[in-house]
């Protein structure tokens, strides 16, 4: 009968101490989901209701907001300049990834040999990265101005063009410039990343490739792209999660001309709510980009995960 009650006793302060222990670690990330909550959770709801309201400049004076279901989205959706949008946006997102990549790569390669002032010259190409992003803009914007830009004024000095290129006036060529710009912003992410993927890949595998006949190009697809893959797609994903909604770079270059030339999602979100003061529609296509950015953060979670794994 003791026994029992002991055992019972035992039984009880074991699970009072299994729900402190839970009410504990349950206190501890509270403050980290409340201020999730408040920063993340509430803003993207307050763009889903705005997107589903008459939501203008009037409604700051009046309060006064009209449900409209789905019309914003119909709107958006009906409008000539959303497909040059989609295109321009896909053209603009995939056209940096790649090059972003593929340079970055190269470059990671380059410097994983050892050579004098290496570690110097990997801090140098951070600065791309580190500088504001408006500072970039206005920066490349004079270097491609097309009378006073010393890109054409090189050009035209080493008579590679006769006449200069309106890098950032020309519908034909204002989005290739500002991808340019974009990739040149860009690579010193992906070096980074990469080469500390490549960093992890111990040098007795090489070793033991040679043995093989593994060297060169060989070992580069049998050893160092199976290792680096994880990173990669990672890599890949967050890039594009990133790049999708860029905005301020393509502000600062065109603001989105000439004739719309480099108008993005992002860019006619932003003219829709602060140019045209149309948020609900503004809040439309703010939420098509959320709806694409999440689709490519789940790729990136699955890539962390098989990442982690392997």
């Amino acid at each position: 009968m003791a026994q029992a009650t002991l055992t019972r006793t035992v039984a009880v302060r074991r699970g009072r101490g299994r729900r402190s222990e839970s009410l504990t670690k349950i206190l501890f990330v509270l403050p980290a989901v409340i201020a999730m909550g408040a920063l993340f959770g509430y803003p993207v709801l307050k763009n889903l209701v705005m997107s589903l309201q008459d939501y203008t400049l009037r409604t700051f004076f009046t309060g006064q907001a009209p449900f409209v279901g789905l019309r914003n989205y119909s709107a958006m959706v009906s409008d000539q300049l959303f497909s040059q949008a989609m295109v321009n946006t896909a053209l603009f997102t995939i056209g940096s990834i790649a090059f972003q990549f593929g340079i970055g790569l190269a470059l990671a390669l380059f410097f994983r040999r050892r050579f004098p002032l290496g570690g110097l010259l990997r801090s140098l190409l951070l600065l791309p990265w580190l500088l504001p992003l408006i500072v970039s803009s206005a920066t490349w914007r004079s270097i491609l101005e097309q009378d006073s830009g010393i890109l054409n004024r090189t050009l035209t000095g080493l008579h590679l063009i006769d006449q200069p290129v309106p890098w950032l006036n020309s519908p034909s060529v204002a989005l290739i410039a500002v991808i340019g710009v974009n990739i040149w912003i860009g690579i010193p992410f992906n070096v980074t990343l990469l080469y500390s993927g490549l960093a992890d890949i111990p040098d007795e595998l090489y070793e033991a490739g040679q043995l093989d006949g593994a060297t060169g190009r060989r070992a580069f697809v049998h050893i160092t792209w199976p290792n680096l893959r994880p990173v990669a797609s990672v890599l890949l994903m967050l890039g594009v999660v990133y790049t999708i909604k860029v905005l301020d770079i393509i502000l600062g270059l065109t603001g989105g001309g000439p004739a719309n030339a480099t108008q993005t999602l992002a860019t006619q979100s932003y003219e829709r709510s602060f140019v045209d003061f149309k948020f609900g529609e503004g809040a439309a296509l703010s939420n098509l980009l959320i709806a694409l950015s999440f689709v490519f953060a789940i790729f990136y979670l699955r890539g962390t995960r098989r990442a982690v794994d392997e």
